[in-house]
């Protein structure tokens, strides 16, 4: 190739041949592969999206007592308690989302006597699947973040709370 057929590049001084000048940005696109980038358009899909998907798919595990924080969770029994409100899947779980891949984190609080590893290991496992499955992402990771364990006295002490009007 000669010095004039090379035409100056628009970035950092290098020099780009006449075919890479005329690349347009959809020949970009479709240099992008997978499921979510065909020729025929884009999908895009937000991360708020692959948090219920996350969360739904964390909740199906036995061993899992409940997600989120102490004080996520408090939220979310005020919340709940509203007329018309909805269940909130998505809490205590956090998301980092590319445009093809996802990493996951998720907060939990498992049942006494169930084994933290194999639990998380069933999260692990099932939100893989169902993440990539219904969204076609690739997920990177899933961290699993055990905030407590649900003692079996913790439901009598609710029950006894609740029934007692001078405790409320």
């Amino acid at each position: 190739m000669t010095e004039a057929s090379k035409i100056p590049a628009q970035s950092g001084g290098q020099v780009a041949t006449g075919e890479e000048q005329r690349r347009s940005p959809v020949d970009e696109r479709r240099r992008k592969t997978g499921p979510l980038h065909t020729e025929r358009g884009d999908t895009t899909i937000e991360e708020t999206v692959v948090q219920k998907l996350a969360g739904m798919a964390t909740r199906e595990v036995p061993g899992v007592y409940t997600m989120g924080s102490a004080a996520r969770r408090a939220f979310s029994a005020m919340a709940e308690r509203i007329p018309g409100a909805q269940t909130n899947v998505s809490g205590g779980v956090m998301v980092e989302k590319g445009e093809l891949q996802t990493a996951i984190g998720v907060s939990i609080v498992v049942d006494y006597g169930t084994s933290i590893v194999e639990v998380s290991q069933g999260i692990r496992r099932n939100v893989i699947q169902a993440v990539e499955r219904a969204t076609g992402l690739e997920v990177l990771e899933v961290n699993v973040h055990v905030t407590d364990v649900h003692l079996p006295d913790d439901d009598r002490q609710e029950a006894e709370t609740q029934k007692s009007p001078a405790l409320q």
